[in-house]
């Protein structure tokens, strides 16, 4: 049914519209009457619950940042079987992100190409959200990423996160640290190991006892990968995320011009399914057994999230099929990590 409609009606419309029209249907789902009857169709098998970061997740597949910027949606996607959801990017002062339009399909790859450049309505409104869930759904467990406002030079870069971890922390589960957004100039280059290092220091003392995990890109070459997580072990960091959206282009099923007329930003979808097992195997190969790593990039099916949790991944993220595959989702690779083989095409 699901894939019907998006043919139909839903890929006719801009991205970015649909998606808010999508997240208005998902806040509605994460309130009673209705949150009751979608937790009873999409509550995960006890058999899937993970410790992890000194939290029980009700199952290891949660909503990647980017979905739910501003904390609006965490309900309805709790309600809709996801065990967890990491929020943002949030950044310290509030910003409207890059010129539209700046989020795109492609379609025939199964993809996104997005230049947000972490929209949000900042970290003191993230705080009051987030406040406000811990009242009304304490145990749904939410993750905060936060990232650098851009209008902060990269050489302030540390007191801004400084400021976010601060105000954020006392209410997030976990708190992520995004130094590898493609959208945000001269962020990537906070990942260089004696630069993010520092950053990580000062952060993880703003985070009190917060688990604190970094999120990295894929573009990196090896060495600087694995040269990143063994400094994320040394910094006593909880864990590794694994990773954040591409700036490649290789492989597309979708005509090169076309892509290249869309213009710049962090590609995601299934074309990241290889260089993410590459990447999550990289980063196990350094860290210790017990340490975090949560896997994000080419998850689809069942089978994708079985795939990288069998190559180590403590945990697992999606954002990108849930545009394909439609708002149930997050049941689908519940019910398929029960029973395997039951994925749908």
């Amino acid at each position: 049914m699901y894939p019907l409609l998006f043919r139909a009606v839903l890929s006719r419309f801009d991205p970015e519209f649909a998606h808010h029209a999508g997240m208005a249907v998902i806040r509605v789902l994460g309130t009673p009457p209705f949150s009751w009857v979608t937790r009873a169709a999409t509550r995960p098998d006890p058999s899937l619950q993970v410790e992890a970061l000194g939290l029980t997740f009700p199952s290891p597949f949660g909503v990647a940042a980017g979905f739910d910027k501003n904390a609006v949606g965490v309900r309805g996607l709790a309600a809709l079987g996801f065990g967890h959801v990491e929020v943002g990017t949030v950044t310290a002062i509030p910003q409207e992100g890059n010129p539209k339009p700046r989020l795109f399909r492609l379609v025939a790859d199964r993809a996104v190409i997005n230049r947000m450049g972490f929209n949000n309505a900042g970290a003191d409104a993230a705080a009051r959200r987030l406040a406000r869930l811990r009242r009304g759904a304490p145990d749904t467990i939410i993750g905060v990423n936060i990232g650098k406002s851009r209008v902060v030079e990269v050489e302030n870069a540390t007191a801004d996160y400084v400021a976010s971890a601060t105000r954020l922390a006392p209410l997030a589960d976990y708190l992520a640290v995004n130094v590898s957004s493609p959208n945000t100039p001269g962020l990537r280059g906070l990942q260089a190991v004696e630069t993010l290092a520092p950053l990580l220091r000062a952060v993880r003392e703003a985070s009190g006892a917060t688990p604190l995990l970094v999120k990295i890109a894929p573009d990196l070459p090896d060495e600087e990968i694995t040269a990143i997580a063994r400094m994320a072990v040394d910094e006593g960091l909880a864990g590794i995320i694994a990773h954040n959206t591409t700036i490649s282009r290789d492989g597309l099923l979708t005509d090169a011009a076309e892509v290249e007329k869309l213009g710049a930003g962090g590609l995601s979808g299934a074309p990241l399914k290889q260089r993410s097992l590459e990447v999550l195997r990289l980063v196990r190969e350094v860290v210790p057994a017990e340490f975090c790593v949560i896997a994000v990039g080419g998850v689809e099916t069942p089978a994708d999230v079985q795939e990288r949790i069998s190559a180590g991944a403590t945990l697992v993220q999606g954002y990108t099929a849930f545009l394909y595959r439609g708002p149930f989702w997050g049941r689908e690779i519940n019910r398929g990590l029960v029973t395997p083989g039951t994925d749908r095409a």
